[in-house]
């Protein structure tokens, strides 16, 4: 039991946040690149970003693992967000830091949900039993591509 709740239960809730933040970090994002801001969205995607990656550290298991690293990385860029938004009000180099920290935050989450993906969708699992063949490679370096193609853009066109 974690906080009261079952094992399967605790991983629901912290499945459900994990979307939550991804679909809340793309649609932060993506405005981004076009000079706006959805300030409502921001915060719904720095707090459930946060609060996945501290509920990652609430499951059973000693010691240090990549999911654990992952959650690491991911808590230090939204520190890093979360200081240069409310912190320095996007002044300066605050604004390219914010966009590349929230944009890594927000990468690592989809990085994180294509592991769980070939690790928990039969088909996917299938293709890349160990996450050491091609599909997953491939994936994963898609999703890397596509994530630094936006981070730039959204540096370039953010000017608030």
């Amino acid at each position: 039991m974690i906080a009261g709740l079952s094992i399967a239960d605790f991983t629901l809730l912290h499945v459900v946040i994990s979307l939550i933040g991804i679909v809340s970090g793309l649609v932060a994002l993506f405005p981004l690149i076009g000079n706006r801001m959805p300030a409502w969205m921001t915060v719904l995607f720095l707090a459930s970003t946060v609060l996945t990656s501290v509920t990652g550290f609430m499951f059973p298991g000693a010691g240090i693992d990549p999911a654990k690293v992952v959650g690491a990385i991911s808590l230090v860029a939204l520190a890093i967000a979360i200081l240069a938004l409310y912190g320095r009000r996007l002044a300066g180099i605050a604004r390219p830091v914010y966009v590349v920290a929230a944009t890594l935050a927000l990468y690592l989450n989809c990085f994180v949900a294509v592991v769980q993906a070939f690790q928990k969708v039969p088909f996917l699992q299938a293709m890349a039993p160990t996450q050491s063949e091609p599909p997953f490679l491939v994936a994963q370096l898609v999703v890397l591509a596509l994530f630094i193609a936006l981070g730039y853009r959204a540096v370039r066109r953010f000017r608030p």
